[in-house]
């Protein structure tokens, strides 16, 4: 799909950033991550938006590819979150605010997720 665009898409990102986990360990964080969600799942350990917000703060967190890991995290949480009966995310859509603002909210939002609070998060992606 990007393969003209972005000649590593697709690929893992190889070397160390300021954000993100050591590049030898993503493959194996995003597949204990998969294993994560499905156990969450079959165990109603989260409702639905929660659980989905949690996965994609999760990916975010292990930021594999050298750029776009927001909007794949947001692509993979609309993905789940439709899969489990539920409507997509807005992320901030419906507001009426500007593009900074909307993405300074869901910066924000992340930070607290960092700290282990979803609530703001999770309000983000329904609004």
């Amino acid at each position: 799909m990007f393969d003209e665009v972005w000649a590593w898409a697709g690929r893992y990102r190889l070397r160390e950033t300021n954000i993100g986990i050591d590049p030898r360990l993503i493959s194996t964080e995003v597949r204990t991550l998969v294993e994560n969600a499905l156990a969450w799942i079959e165990h109603k350990s989260f409702d639905p938006d929660e659980l989905c917000i949690r996965f994609h703060h999760r990916l975010v967190e292990i930021h594999a590819f050298p750029n776009g890991n927001g909007r794949h995290g947001r692509i993979a949480a609309d993905y789940l979150v439709e899969t489990l009966g539920r409507a997509s995310f807005s992320w901030g859509a419906t507001g009426h605010a500007d593009p900074a603002a909307v993405r300074e909210s869901y910066v924000s939002a992340l930070v607290q997720a960092d700290r282990g609070h979803f609530d703001d998060l999770i309000a983000f992606a329904r609004s």
